[in-house]
Formats: C-alpha cells, structure tokens, sequence
C-alpha cells in the first residue's frame, strides 16, 4: 500500500488558514467599505428623488405606495450601515500591533487614517439624519389623521410628528393630496375645495407649484403609459420567442407517430370533417349528371383527405402543446416585470385614480353599467362560455361542459357580489350624486 502525501493535505489545510487570518485582518476595511457603500446608496437616493435632502414623506410629493418602496430600501442600507459600523468598531478593538505587523508580511495594506476618517465622516453625516425614521416609518407618520386631513383642515400634530419637528426644524408643508376615499368631513367638499383654491391663488408660490404639478403629471403619465405598453408587448413578445425556440425540442420529442388527436373532441371534428368530404363527393357527382363514381375511387379520396385532416390535427396537437409552455414562461416573465416594477405600479395606481375619480358622474355609471353587462349580466355566460371554450382549445384540452357550466353559474355571481359590495362601500361614500346617476340608467 503506497504512503499517503500528507504534504499536500498539510498545504490545503495551511492554505485555508492563511485565507481566514487575511480574511480577518482585512474585516475593518471590509466592513467599512460596506458601511460607506450604504452610506453612498442613501445618498444617491437623496440626491435623485429628494433634491438632495432627507427621504421625508412629509416635504415630498411621492404618494404612500413610493415612500414604502423608498423607505424598505432606507431602512436596510441603514441596518447594514450601522451593522458594520459596529463590526468595524468591534475588530478596531481587537486590533494591535502585531496584527498591524502580520498584514504587512501579507502583503495587505489599510487605507490612510485621513481617508478612514473622512469614510467614517461622511457616513455619520449621512445616518445621523435617521434616528427616528427606521424606528417610525415616515409613511404611517404622514397617514396619521392628525397630522393632514384630505379637506385641507390642520390640526394639532401628534406626539411623533412633534419628534420629527426637533429633529429637523422645517416649515409645515402643505397638505398632501390624499385618495378619494379619505375625502369625508362635516363640511361639504365644495366648500372646502373652494376655500382650498383660494388659498392656493393667493399663494405667492403658486404658480411654482403649478408648473411642478404639471410636470409630475405629465412624467406619471408618460411612465403610466409605457408601464402599460410593457405589461402588453412583454408577455406576447416572450410567448412568441419561447414559442419560436422551444418547437425544435418539441418536434424532438414528439415524432411523427405519435398521437394525433390530445382529446376526444379533436377525433369528433376530424370524423365531423371526413363525413362531410365523403357527402360532398357523392352530391357533386350528382348534380353533374356524371357516371357514379367507384367505391374504390371513393375510397382513395378519403383516404388522401383523411391523410391531410390528421397532418392538420397532428400539426394542432403540437402547436397546443408548444402553447402551453410559452404560456408558463410568459406568465413568469409577466410576474417578474410586475415585482421589479414596483414603483411604475404605484404611479400607475396613482394615474387611474386621477383618471377615474376626474370623469363626470354619468361617465362613471356608463362605465359601470358596461363594466357589469359583460362581465355580470344577463348575455355574460355566453362571452365566458366563448372565453372557457377558446382556453381549452388553446391548451389542446377537452372543453369539460360540467365545468364550464358550472364556473359560469359561480364565478360572475361571485364577481357581481364584489361589484355591488364596492359601489356600496366605497363609491356610494365618495360620489353619491355617481350611485345615484348608476341606479338611474340602471333602472
């Protein structure tokens, strides 16, 4: 039995260790460069959506949705910076001379103490704005009903908004725009909306705000727009070029004899068609006045059109089959663009509220009445029968009419409860004159 090499197990054992104690003796710059790259990325958030100053809903004009996205990523380069601030700290006290001495035959050098200390600087400018908005989100802050109302009316601050004010001394904003459904009080809107637009003209600043109001606008509906393209092109594009790329794997797999027909309905159509050929050869003879045709030559045309029905049906089967896969890797590609679109969702919402909350009262129950005649109403079990069936034929499955018949006595019911539940809940508090409009055309 020949010796083992503990030589090279030795090295392998004695290269780890030198990798862990370099790996030890480079934890304060690595833990501070971290830091400092938190630090940056606050700053970089700062700078190209606060104009440079601190991620606060109340001077901001984002809306809820996009200060929850600005605050996740707020709070968690926070933790990382003060997380390795103090993993920093901690291997600074452990560190001595030796150590100092050990990562200089290894060949490592620390940065400057200038350039440390200005590091260590900049990152406690940067986090020292934050003491009390990782701790309090600065979202549920703005919805507290104390703070703003929808119907421009101050009222006195609560506790937490006086902490924020002796954190940063910052003269009061003004209102933010809140949704419709926040829009009750003791006083009509009208009035309200009146005395909110006189305030607003007589605001030196005003047309300031005006020009900046149009500009975000038109910046949410160019995104909205674009967002909306997107959530059309990226589905079908992908689910043609995964359509296009996987039918030579699945002409692979699927050779030429295997099953033309994936269900019985495809059998009856094929049969369906065949029979029709075979009487309309014998009609066309007929009306001819020609001699009758042979069986045997009868049997040869079916024969050649029973060849080309089931080329037509195979051709279907694998093209159903092919759409089932495209569809899974569309609907992956769909759902991917929606949880890296979270801000465009948010400023879409942002857009059909304004769009939709802006129509006229008989707009919005023209809408409405369409919205439930389709989808709810008396004709509907005939489009969701169409749409059942469509699917089916799609996917190469049996069109199941149990199922069918029963999703259709469920599904739109189901869905006409929600639609009723919604106009009563929501629309019948923010636009009665709506609802009312709604029952008149109805009726």
């Amino acid at each position: 039995m020949p010796p083992m090499n503990n030589s090279g197990f030795g090295q392998k054992i004695y290269s780890y260790l030198l990798a862990a104690y370099r790996w030890y003796l480079l934890t304060p710059q690595r833990s501070l460069d971290e830091a400092y790259k938190a630090a940056l990325h606050i700053k970089a958030l700062e700078d190209e959506h606060f104009n440079g100053k601190r991620i606060d809903a109340i001077t901001s004009g984002y809306s809820s949705s996009m200060m929850d996205y600005f605050e996740i990523d707020l709070r968690k380069q926070l933790k990382i910076a003060r997380m390795r601030l103090t993993e920093f700290r901690a291997s600074r006290w452990f560190s001595n001379e030796s150590n100092q001495k050990a990562a200089r035959k290894a060949g490592i050098e620390y940065p400057s103490p200038a350039l440390t200390l200005e590091k260590l600087r900049f990152i406690d400018e940067v986090i020292s704005k934050y003491t009390i908005v990782d701790i309090e989100p600065i979202s549920d802050v703005v919805e507290q009903p104390s703070i703003v109302k929808a119907d421009n009316t101050n009222l006195p601050p609560s506790p937490v908004s006086l902490s924020i004010k002796n954190l940063e001394s910052i003269p009061r904003p003004r209102p933010k725009p809140r949704g419709k459904a926040d829009t009750t009080g003791i006083l009509p809107r009208s009035i309200l909306s009146t005395i909110s637009r006189l305030q607003t003209e007589l605001d030196p600043n005003s047309e300031q705000d005006v020009v900046q109001n149009f500009r975000q606008a038109q910046r949410r509906t160019i995104i909205s727009i674009r967002f909306i393209l997107f959530l059309i092109i990226i589905p079908l594009l992908t689910h043609q070029l995964s359509k296009f790329a996987f039918s030579p794997v699945i002409n692979h797999f699927r050779p030429t004899e295997a099953a033309v027909f994936l269900n019985g309905e495809m059998e009856e159509e094929a049969l369906e068609q065949l029979h029709r050929f075979e009487e309309k050869i014998r009609f066309e003879n007929l009306i001819v006045n020609a001699p009758p045709i042979s069986t045997e030559e009868i049997e040869n045309r079916l024969k050649e059109k029973a060849q080309e029905i089931a080329e037509e049906f195979r051709s279907e089967s694998t093209n159903a089959i092919k759409n089932v896969v495209a569809d899974i890797i569309s609907v992956v590609a769909f759902i991917w663009f929606l949880l890296v679109s979270k801000p465009a969702i948010a400023v879409l919402k942002e857009f059909f509220d304004n769009v939709v909350y802006g129509l006229s009262d008989s707009a919005k129950a023209f809408i409405i009445i369409l919205f439930t005649d389709v989808f709810v109403g008396f004709h509907s079990p005939h489009g969701w029968e169409v749409i059942l069936e469509g699917v089916s034929r799609h996917w190469g499955l049996p069109a199941n009419r149990d199922f069918i018949f029963l999703f259709i006595a469920t599904f739109p019911v189901i869905l006409d409860t929600i639609f009723k539940y919604w106009i009563f809940r929501y629309l019948n508090r923010i636009s009665p004159s709506a609802v009312a409009t709604y029952r008149n055309m109805n009726e």
